[in-house]
């Protein structure tokens, strides 16, 4: 409606006849369109007009000024300027001068193959649920029966039964999808409406701290806020490790980096011409982009999908009634080396963030993001600026994966600084959480600043246990004595008939065991020498009245079998004097 009343309308051919609601949906979706080119129209203006003298690095008066001149600017996330500064960059090494807008930096958008139902109403679509199977609903559309409809009488109702997914509640308002073909199918993206309990933005005493962490990717753990003001954590926290999917996602990347850099080049070699021996293989690149590049946008959606589970699965465990985060839309990653800072700055944050609050916002948990300074710089139990090292057990290398806290005659925290991020991220939001507001444009609650009075409160203390040392036996006592064999029997062996175990090794040329002194003792019982006596022999450093009362203390008496021409293995009889 903003469009007619502006005089931007849309209409069909001539001659095809259409009701007024398809043409909503056209004018819908290119208003979609016209409020990106908007929106990138006033990016690319603001940092034209602010050029840096180094677009490599900007000093904190450039970015002022070009926060002040993009529209949204102070909350915007540094990661966009810095892109639209590249695509910048870009475009004046190719041209050698620097774009007039941005209809000039960028090609003119492609419109989506997709119904807007949503811009309708009952005369042109409806959807309803399933009166016997609440996981089915039927959507009845009106649709032309030729591609160019004459008159009204070429439209028709058609009847589409959907099927919907197990996360859809039985109770749930279902609202027109969006119709868009994908892979020889008709897709559609249903939204639907259910109660939810309401997420309070105060009054929180147990919460969940999240940290985007360096070798893994979501650290998290739950922190409860006392009476006295004082903050214990509840337990040692979690990590969602994903390595493996960042590899693969790692991978991929490279791959179409690649694509992208060979189907670069022969586009230049055909100069246009598409009768070029090499226009087939550049059709074939094109394809195989597209493919890498739906493989790379699944991967990350399915990682996202998991990562926000973890997380809320570990607030709903917890009982907390709230999950802060990390606000990291502005990282960059540098100084890690080429490869680790690529992948940290290629994470799926922003997906991730939205899925945890979709999925926390069934449970009625509150998701707040917390500024990120000095999260993994201080110690969270006596905010000291930490040492890091590479490994505990390497206290003088230099590293980030381990923190120690410096200050050994009061704290000596140490620990892993995903660990000791979460607990300050916990902490932050615990005594900040006065200062939560939603956010106008997003809807999002969020802790803008830091307060230093408040600061000082947010530590861990030291979370009180009760006294588990061992007083006494772990087993309780029993009058029967432990058998000398066990109950199970060995498997079927070349060893020997099954059910029968070995007591131990018999020595070489030995088919049985010697039986234990008594019962209580086994076969390869050790007993204790006598104080003075060394069961080894000897000694050559020795002296002589050692030896002479080593001699006097025990003698040894063989006295060999007789042989009857039976038992050739009879053993012989040892006797200890002593």
């Amino acid at each position: 409606m903003a469009l007619r009343r502006l005089g931007w309308t849309a209409g069909p051919a001539a001659g095809v006849t259409v009701n007024d609601r398809i043409v909503r949906m056209a004018q819908e979706q290119a208003g979609r369109a016209l409020r990106s080119a908007c929106w990138r129209a006033g990016l690319t203006s603001a940092v034209l007009e602010t050029w840096p003298c180094d677009p490599g690095k900007r000093t904190p008066k450039e970015w002022d000024q070009v926060r002040e001149a993009a529209p949204g600017g102070r909350y915007l996330p540094s990661g966009v300027i810095h892109s639209r500064t590249r695509q910048i960059t870009t475009f004046a090494a190719k041209n050698g001068r620097l774009p007039a807008a941005v209809f000039e930096l960028e090609a003119p958008p492609r419109a989506a193959r997709m119904l807007l139902l949503s811009a309708c109403d009952g005369q042109q679509a409806t959807i309803e649920r399933g009166q016997d199977n609440p996981q089915r609903a039927l959507l009845r559309v009106q649709l032309p029966t030729r591609p160019d409809p004459r008159s009204y009488r070429d439209w028709t109702w058609v009847a589409c039964p959907i099927t919907l997914p197990p996360t859809v509640p039985a109770g749930a308002v279902l609202h027109l999808p969006t119709l868009r073909p994908a892979g020889g199918k008709v897709r559609a993206d249903l939204a639907y409406t259910h109660a939810v309990p309401k997420a309070d933005r105060t009054g929180h005493t147990v919460a969940l701290g999240v940290d985007w962490g360096l070798n893994t990717l979501l650290g998290a753990g739950a922190a409860r806020l006392h009476d006295d003001g004082h903050i214990t954590t509840l337990g040692h926290g979690a990590q969602f490790r994903a390595a493996g999917v960042l590899a693969r996602q790692h991978r991929l990347r490279r791959l179409s980096e690649h694509l992208h850099a060979k189907a670069d080049h022969i586009e230049q070699l055909l100069a246009g011409d598409p009768r070029h021996e090499l226009s087939g293989k550049h059709e074939v690149l094109r394809d195989e982009i597209r493919f890498v590049s739906d493989r790379r946008s699944n991967l990350n959606d399915a990682l996202a999908w998991a990562a926000a589970r973890w997380t809320v699965d570990q607030a709903i465990a917890a009982h907390a009634t709230v999950i802060y985060l990390e606000d990291l839309r502005s990282m960059e990653a540098g100084g890690m080396g080429r490869t680790h800072n690529t992948r940290l700055s290629q994470t799926v944050r922003g997906h991730i963030a939205d899925r945890i609050r979709h999925l926390a916002a069934e449970a009625g948990i509150a998701v707040v993001t917390v500024p990120p300074r000095n999260t993994s710089r201080h110690c969270p139990q006596c905010l000291t600026p930490l040492r890091h090292r590479k490994a505990p057990d390497r206290p003088t290398a230099a590293g980030w994966k381990w923190a120690i806290c410096p200050d050994r005659a009061g704290c000596g925290w140490q620990g892993d600084r995903d660990h000791g991020a979460w607990q300050r991220i916990a902490a932050r939001g615990l005594t900040h959480q006065a200062k939560t507001i939603t956010d106008r444009a997003t809807g999002q609650m969020v802790i803008r600043t830091v307060v230093d009075t408040l600061e000082t409160a947010a530590v861990i203390t030291e979370t009180s246990r009760a006294d588990r040392s061992k007083t006494g036996p772990t087993r309780r006592r029993t009058t029967r004595p432990a058998p000398r064999r066990r109950g199970t029997p060995s498997p079927t062996g070349p060893s020997g008939p099954a059910g029968k175990r070995p007591e131990g090794h018999a020595p070489p040329g030995r088919r049985t065991l010697p039986r234990a002194a008594h019962r209580h003792q086994d076969v390869t019982t050790i007993s204790t020498p006598s104080p003075g006596l060394r069961p080894g022999g000897p000694h050559p450093a020795d002296t002589g009245h050692e030896e002479q009362h080593w001699a006097q203390a025990s003698t040894c008496t063989l006295t060999p079998p007789l042989h009857d021409g039976q038992n050739p293995h009879q053993t012989p009889h040892l006797t200890w004097d002593h």
